[in-house]
């Protein structure tokens, strides 16, 4: 086998800083979870005997972390003082969980993607599918913290608004509306907030994420209006929608287009349904770039996974792209499909009769 030389040492230079990408996640997720992050925030410099005084934990440990820490550049180090800080900017990154740009949330993701990895190595031998269910908790604790900073930034003040007709009968005493596959309910209780003259129901068929939204509606203040019940898209109840929400989860259902018309005959005449899916162009080359990169690295552990698990198998993979998601609305009984808005790592539709 005859190659180049240099082109394997360049590409063996980017795969250090791989390796480095890969090790740190667990770090993160240690920051998150031990409250090192939090406690350095606005603190300044930092020794590690004071970071691991002020969090209660050892010493040594806190030192060889905070020296990773470093070396990955998410801190600060000053050599004469053997101190460290985290910059705001990072803090952002790292210790704010409203912030649109918080981490840990993905890292959590990626803990339930490497203990899945058993699984997918059956299922990539056999064809058969790996159900959401089926995957370690940390990935519905990880999907909720990565997915609430950029649904609390953009769809009540940007989204919503983007769709024709929606946030008037939002405001109206009186409408109803279904978050389905809700997960742990964020997206319905940040729609509740903004909207309280509304009522809300979330479905999703995994009932332990009903549960953990359920408790989130009641620390909310909101359950007065927001319920969560255990249902799947083909056949959650109610046929009096003023609107029905898919947040990132169409893609993952085996059978899209039948969801799709289930939702076609839970709404009121006028109805809207809205679907927020990842970001995608229709072709493959298109999206070969960082944002794609994750969802195509995401979508083979776990949305494709999920839809091969289920009746139908559609497989539409975390970037089907909008040709392909407007044939499966349409296949649905929708004849209008717009997209009304986007971001670098969102699609929004709205679909109506």
């Amino acid at each position: 086998m005859q190659y180049d030389e240099q082109k394997v040492q360049d590409f063996m230079g980017r795969m250090v800083g791989e390796f480095g990408a890969v090790a740190s996640a667990p770090l993160i997720a240690l920051g998150d979870r031990l409250g090192l992050y939090k406690t350095m925030a606005e603190q300044g410099w930092m020794t590690s005997a004071q970071l691991a005084e002020r969090t209660e934990l050892a010493e040594r440990y806190v030192r060889e972390w905070l020296a990773a820490q470093a070396a990955s550049g998410f801190i600060s180090y000053d050599a004469a003082s053997g101190a460290y800080r985290l910059e705001n900017e990072m803090a952002t990154c790292f210790a704010v969980e409203t912030s649109p740009t918080f981490i840990p949330g993905f890292c959590d993701c990626a803990e339930a993607m490497f203990r899945a990895l058993p699984k997918l190595e059956a299922a990539f031998r056999t064809g058969l599918g790996v159900g959401w269910h089926q995957h370690h908790p940390s990935l519905f604790k990880g999907t909720e913290r990565f997915f609430r900073p950029g649904y609390a930034a953009h769809l009540v003040h940007e989204w919503i608004p983007a769709l024709d007709g929606v946030q008037a009968a939002l405001e109206s005493p009186g409408a109803k509306v279904a978050d389905v596959g809700c997960g742990h309910g964020v997206s319905t209780i940040l729609l509740a907030h903004a909207y309280p003259h509304a009522t809300f129901i979330g479905f999703d068929y995994h009932e332990p994420s009903i549960q953990r939204a359920r408790e989130s509606a009641a620390d909310a203040g909101v359950s007065e209006r927001v319920t969560f019940e255990v249902a799947s898209a083909q056949q959650y109840p109610g046929n009096d929608y003023d609107l029905v929400a898919f947040f990132d989860c169409l893609h993952d259902m085996g059978d899209p287009a039948g969801a799709a018309a289930h939702v076609l005959q839970s709404l009121r005449p006028g109805g809207s349904w809205m679907i927020v899916e990842p970001f995608a162009n229709d072709r493959l080359e298109d999206n070969l770039n960082p944002v794609g990169r994750v969802f195509y690295s995401a979508s083979t552990m776990i949305c494709t996974a999920a839809s091969l698990s289920q009746e139908g198998q559609r497989a539409l993979g975390a970037q089907a792209g909008e040709a392909r998601l407007r044939e499966v609305v349409t296949e649905g009984g929708f004849t209008r499909f717009t997209r009304v808005t986007q971001t670098p790592f969102n699609m929004v539709f709205q679909a109506q009769a």
